[in-house]
């Protein structure tokens, strides 16, 4: 079972429980007690649940039972199980269900932000987590419903086909980091202006005297179109054309034998200084194409210029990468908003929010 696997299990557990100890949890999945309790501070790093002796619960549980003597705070895990039972939603309490792709990357801020913006209003939120599977956010979304939620917050994958039923939802839905393909639901919707993030890091590039800057994009990013076309608008709003090379595409980490001829390919047009600057989405890629230049005894900023796409873990390369950084606990706490405002207030006009990225400038440009 791989860790996100197990974090959804344990993420489950807590909602539909309220507690859990680790040594029963662990047998139950099969796995060493020290990897669910690995797991679980991972989680509780992120705020998604709260450590108590032997086990944990979910946040919700702790607040409510803070000073009663059943929620002890964080210590060895070992002893005896929590028995506090899951919490019981108050007469007036309402209950948003928050459904994203994964817990590990880009959308843990997301969850942070929404999580605190639920927290403030007296909304308590529930997560699951789909894996990039959109057979698993129906799964998701059925469960809660059968619990009770009042509202959705979901980051849908696939395509328009998988996601028509979102429009037959019997309660109102916001779009958290999604703009549809075929886009005619109406849908309210929280999302990175992902256009303009690209365009402030093209012209931070022409501004910074490069006039050969390309583009390293994930082919299977849903926001890779949007980072293209602002790309292309920065080109023409700093009056540049595309290099030749501007065909690299990386694919998928799953083709990674692809992806390296790719940037191999990519490295060889630096050399031959067909390029002097690239916009790279994402983090992890950028960090990839770092340590091959530096292998093959190219610098950067000298011989190329870096800006990396999601600022995770940019500022931790070896040379701190300047990035794009999209507003993610921003955009959680929006979704929260706009799905309050519809529940409370069906009537009111439907809002879309866009909001705009930071450029974080570090050695990779300058």
């Amino acid at each position: 079972m791989h860790a996100e696997e197990r974090h959804q299990a344990i993420l489950r557990r807590l909602r539909e429980r309220g507690s859990l100890r680790v040594t029963d949890f662990a047998e139950e999945l099969g796995v060493s007690p020290v990897t669910v309790r690995r797991d679980v501070e991972t989680l509780a790093e992120r705020g998604l649940v709260a450590r108590v002796h032997g086990g944990a619960v979910s946040p919700e549980t702790r607040a409510e039972t803070a000073g009663t003597g059943t929620g002890a705070g964080p210590s060895a895990d070992t002893g005896p199980a929590p028995t506090v039972p899951a919490p019981r939603a108050a007469a007036t309490e309402r209950v948003f269900g928050m459904i994203v792709p994964a817990a590990d990357y880009y959308y843990p801020e997301v969850i942070k932000g929404a999580r605190e913006a639920a927290g403030s209003r007296g909304i308590r939120l529930v997560l699951g987590i789909s894996q990039y599977s959109p057979a698993e956010e129906q799964v998701q979304a059925r469960q809660m419903l059968a619990d009770g939620i009042d509202g959705l917050l979901i980051t849908p994958c696939g395509t328009a086909d998988d996601q028509h039923w979102l429009a037959e939802l019997p309660i109102p839905f916001t779009l958290v980091e999604r703009r549809p393909e075929n886009d005619i639901s109406g849908a309210e919707r929280a999302v990175t202006d992902h256009v303009y993030g690209a365009r402030l890091a093209v012209r931070h590039l022409a501004e910074a005297g490069r006039r050969k800057i390309a583009l390293l994009l994930r082919e299977d990013s849903p926001h890779g179109p949007l980072v293209a076309e602002g790309y292309a608008g920065g080109l023409r709003a700093a009056g540049l054309t595309a290099p030749t090379a501007i065909s690299f595409r990386i694919p998928s980490p799953s083709a990674m034998a692809e992806r390296d001829r790719r940037i191999d390919e990519f490295i060889d047009a630096v050399t031959e200084g067909r390029v002097d600057a690239v916009l790279v989405h994402n983090d992890h890629d950028a960090i990839v194409l770092l340590q091959r230049l530096r292998s093959r005894g190219l610098t950067v900023p000298g011989d190329l210029a870096i800006v990396a796409y999601d600022d995770e873990v940019a500022a931790l390369a070896d040379i701190p990468l300047t990035a794009v950084a999209p507003p993610k606990h921003a955009v959680g706490a929006a979704a929260v908003d706009l799905l309050d405002r519809r529940v409370t207030d069906p009537g009111r006009p439907k809002h879309r929010l866009a909001i705009l990225p930071e450029l974080h400038i570090r050695d990779s440009s300058t």
